[in-house]
């Protein structure tokens, strides 16, 4: 009887382990799904970058987008200060093809949402990304929040707030957190130090953390986008 019982027990969690993986599966296909209904948009907004070390003034920006992975952002002022891994503003970066293996990391808090959690081991071992982990709200499939690390671009942050437009999973805001020692300036590009810093001073601020916030005002979805926009 006790034999029964405990074949009945292995039983059992074997079967909600099975469930649990199919479960959280689904609901990475279902936020991939969601994402595939944008093959491109042109959007406006207002970013504003925190980043220690230097001066970058808040700025009106325009976001372009084509899937399956290509964007491009332009200030008003200049070259906007984005880490190079961040820029899959609507989060398709980390969903991306097929090539990951997804474990199922349980639950967490997300503000006051409830969230499931995704980790992406990719397959490829010659991929940039070493692990992606996406927080994924199991009622709306939106993920609100992604986790990255790469080989080159270091680890990087995005966190999504979503409102108008939620069923193209695009967010009305999103924030980048990222290691401002991962970032590498692009190449004839420089940036005023905060006043009375130094040099030196400088790189000791690179190993804190950066942010850069972008607030959207209104997106132009699926009308095409050109693509010397991309040149």
């Amino acid at each position: 009887m006790v034999r029964k019982l405990l074949l009945l027990q292995l039983l059992l969690v074997s079967v909600t382990g099975m469930l649990r993986a199919q479960d959280i599966n689904q609901l990475v296909a279902n936020a991939k799904a969601k994402l595939s209904k944008v093959n491109d948009y042109e959007a406006k907004g207002r970013m504003k970058t925190n980043v220690t070390f230097l001066k970058v003034p808040v700025a009106n920006v325009k976001v372009y987008f084509k899937a399956p992975a290509r964007m491009k952002i332009k200030s008003e002022k200049g070259v906007s200060f984005v880490p190079k891994g961040a820029v899959s503003i609507n989060a398709g970066g980390a969903l991306g093809g097929n090539g990951y293996t997804i474990i199922d990391a349980g639950t967490e808090k997300v503000g006051n949402t409830t969230v499931r959690v995704a980790k992406l081991l990719p397959l490829e071992e010659n991929s940039d990304v070493v692990l992606s982990t996406v927080y994924i709200d199991p009622v709306t499939s939106l993920i609100l929040k992604s986790r990255t690390t790469t080989k080159e671009n270091g680890t990087f942050e995005l966190e999504m707030t979503f409102g108008r437009f939620a069923d193209f999973a695009l967010p009305d805001k999103v924030v980048f957190s990222f290691n401002t020692k991962d970032y590498k300036l692009p190449k004839g590009v420089t940036f005023d130090f905060d006043d009375g810093s130094t040099v030196s001073q400088a790189n000791k601020e690179k190993q804190k953390k950066g942010k850069a916030e972008i607030t959207f005002r209104n997106y132009i979805i699926n009308k095409g986008v050109s693509e010397e926009v991309f040149r």
